[in-house]
């Protein structure tokens, strides 16, 4: 019979070694991500805007109201299926991922063809920081020491946007984020060089990302 103890946890290569406890894991909230990540609004947007360009063009053209709205259902059909595509592979690239904080270290399980393990020793990382995305969800970033490197497309979409010359992993669109980087910011505290430990303040929140 197997128990509770012997199960390795979801999004960790192995047990954890002793001396190490599980603080928190969690994962995207896909919707958000969908937003986000792969910009499905943008895309929405932007097949509304085609649409609605096609017709406008086919009546100041001449063309009658029928035959500038010809277009229309073929348009319709390829923005419900772009974005249904993005959808997908929003939930599913979610439903993959694996953010865990432990006592020493932060562990990222991503990828959906070819999934990784990104292991972070908080002693690795020079700052932390919070900003919240809608709701109370967000993305919480970790800027990296000096000799750490990532490879951005092996991060995205779980790396801080547009921070392409020195990739910073991120826990993206998480559920609850200030009360986890309020835990975060406890755990870490004792592992970061005192210059950096200006990422926590008072209340030992993590300051919120410019």
């Amino acid at each position: 019979m197997t128990h509770e103890s012997d199960i390795i946890p979801a999004g960790l290569p192995d047990y954890l070694p002793e001396g190490e406890t599980l603080v928190w894991q969690g994962r995207p909230d896909w919707f958000r991500l969908a937003r986000d990540a792969f910009h499905v609004n943008k895309v929405a947007i932007y097949f509304a805007v085609v649409i609605a360009g096609q017709a406008g063009l086919r009546l100041a053209s001449g063309s009658s109201w029928n035959e500038a709205l010809k277009a229309v259902p073929v348009l319709v059909g390829l923005a419900v299926a772009a974005c249904a595509i993005i959808l997908v592979l929003s939930y599913i690239s979610a439903r993959t991922t694996h953010y865990t904080m432990t006592t020493k270290r932060v562990i990222m399980k991503v990828g959906i063809a070819l999934p990784v393990i990104i292991n972070i020793p908080y002693s690795q990382v020079d700052g932390v920081s919070f900003a919240l995305t809608g709701g109370n969800r967000g993305n919480i970033v970790f800027k990296l020491g000096g000799k750490v490197r990532l490879a951005y497309l092996m991060l995205w979409p779980h790396a801080r946007p547009w921070a392409f010359s020195k990739p910073q992993p991120c826990f993206r669109d998480i559920p609850n984020v200030e009360a986890v980087a309020t835990r975060l910011a406890q755990v870490i505290g004792g592992h970061m060089p005192s210059e950096t430990k200006q990422a926590a303040d008072a209340g030992g929140r993590l300051v919120p990302a410019e």
